[in-house]
Formats: C-alpha cells, structure tokens, sequence
C-alpha cells in the first residue's frame, strides 16, 4: 500500500525552442475548415470543435445525428484536430505527435480495491484504491501532484497539444497563486485533492487525518467552485482511518500510479517496464529546482515513452 516516494532527480534540461510553426493559424484554418465541412455556421464553436476532440478536457458531446452528426463531417474534425495537433508537436519539440484518446466509454469501468493494497476492514463502501482502470482501450492516464511549480509555459503546451491530464492538489504549496491553477481549470485540468500538507496519513490521528483531508476538500470547493471525488493520499500510504474519513468527505475513488514519470526516465511499479490499457502516470508540478528540468522537458520525456509503445493520453475522469 505505499507508493515511491516523490524524489528530486536530475533532469537533461533539453528545453528547446523552436520556431512557432503557426500554431495558432493552423488552428484557426482547420477551424475554418470544420465550420464548413459541419455547416453550422459559427466560427467560435468551428474553432472549439478542431482543437478540442471528443473524450479530451472540455472536449464538446457528440452530436446527435443532423446538422453536425454525420460520421463524415466528426471524421473530418478529428482529421483537422490531429493535424493542429502535429503542428503543435513540432512547436515544442516532441519527438512525434501525441495519439489521439478514442471516445470515452458510456459506462464507467466498474473500480475495485488492488490486490494487495486492502485495508483492515476493507469492503466495498470504501472508496477503491487502484493503480489501473479496467479498460481495453490503448489509453494511460497522465497526473500531477502537489502544485509546486507553477509554469505558464506548461498550461500553454497542454493546451496546444490538447493533452489531458489531471492535478492532485497540495494547498500549502498552491495557496500562494490560486490564479493559476484557476486558469488550469479553465483549461480543462480538474482539481483533485491531495491534503492540505502532504504528511504521512497513517501517522496522523483520526481528527489530523480529517483535517488534511475534509478541509482540502472545503478549500478546493470555495476557490474553484467543485468538491473533489477523487483522493490521492501523499507517497501513496494509507489506513482504514483514510479511506472512511475521505468517504464521509465526498470521495468516491483513490487512484495511485502504475509508472511515475521524470524529465530523464521513468520509475515503474512493473516488473516488465512497460504500459498498459489504463495505467495511471504520476508526476508532479515541479521544475529545475528540483530536477534540473522544465515541466516542458517532463513532458517531452513522458509523451515519448507514452506514444512511443502505441497509446494516447485520456481523462481519467472520463473512466473514474
């Protein structure tokens, strides 16, 4: 039931920059584009549907059948979508264009506690505790913990590339800009809780723990506007105390990791060191301070190793 530690680690530090490719003209002409080929008329929504795809952060609903439901003209936005997408790709130096995430399944996967990460007294009220989501799609979840490193640089490269990923919040390393993790939100990120002082759950009495977690909880409600339902304990321990105490606070699941992810390499919980459907990726908001490397170069690093062995990045909020 414990999870590896967060590490500082020294990272190649092979930020780069490269000309603007036209990131945004591109854009708005396959956003011209999509407006055509789906006839409806109103270049912001055109705009909105050829950056955005379905079964990403923000992406819209599918249309029902009828003015932009024909197979032909969705294909020809996740065409133009993808097209956006390599376009950006080359703009921050990626080796090669992230896979696009299939639509979302309807029904979400049903979650159960990992064997082997059971509590005393475990049973099925309890939030689950999992490292993977049952899932045969060619997908991996992407997380980030705690809030340290607040990079403007990395909001507008997830953006570009419009690859979802989701944030586990710390709130003595987030309360000093709020604004920012406001405009991830805009963006698509959801906010998720991670306690107010990332300190060793199991150590802690009933009362400390409901404190670390229920007013985290309240925090993320007043600043961003929604309580949380997903939970990740720091350095991934836990008791019965912790699941019961963040069950009577609204959380519905306790998602782990499978791989971590660092600007030079990966750490991972298997043995065989590869991905698989629905492993769930951790990282943190950190930068050269601690690892000698941007949130751009993790990135790089991580979307390598992540379409390098065939699979696209979804929403873990979409299956959990």
């Amino acid at each position: 039931m414990t999870g590896g530690r967060q590490r500082a680690r020294r990272g190649r530090g092979h930020l780069r920059r490269r000309p603007g490719y036209a990131v945004l003209a591109a854009l708005l002409v396959a956003a011209a584009a999509s407006g055509c080929a789906a006839g409806d008329g109103d270049p912001g929504a055109a705009a909105r549907s050829a950056k955005l795809q379905a079964g990403q952060a923000g992406a819209p609903a599918e249309p029902a059948a009828g003015a932009l439901g024909t197979r032909a003209a969705r294909a020809e936005r996740a065409k133009l979508a993808q097209a956006a997408r390599a376009v950006a790709a080359k703009k921050w130096g990626l080796a090669s264009t992230p896979l696009a995430a299939p639509v979302p399944p309807a029904k979400k996967p049903h979650l159960t506690t990992r064997k082997g990460f059971e509590v005393e007294g475990q049973n099925d009220s309890l939030p689950p505790v999992f490292t993977r989501v049952p899932t045969t799609d060619k997908v991996v979840f992407l997380t980030m913990d705690d809030g340290d490193d607040k990079d403007p640089e990395l909001l507008k490269m997830m953006s570009e590339l419009n690859i979802p990923y989701s944030a586990f919040l710390t709130d003595y390393l987030v309360r000093d800009d709020y604004t920012f993790f406001k405009d991830a939100q805009a963006r698509g990120l959801t906010l998720n809780n991670h306690t107010l002082n990332h300190r060793y759950m199991p150590g802690l009495s009933h009362e400390e723990q409901k404190r670390e977690i229920c007013d985290q909880q309240d925090i993320i409600e007043q600043q961003f506007g929604k309580r949380p339902r997903l939970f990740r304990p720091p350095y991934g321990n836990y008791n019965t105390d912790t699941l019961k105490i963040a069950k009577s606070c609204g959380i519905t699941a306790v998602p782990l990791w499978e791989a971590e992810a660092f600007p030079d390499h990966m750490e991972w919980r298997g043995q065989d060191q590869e991905l698989h459907p629905g492993d769930i990726i951790l990282t943190h908001f950190r930068g050269k301070k601690d690892w000698k490397g941007s949130m751009p170069d993790l990135i790089r690093s991580v979307m390598k190793v992540i379409t390098d062995q065939g699979y696209a990045v979804a929403r873990l909020e979409d299956y959990v």
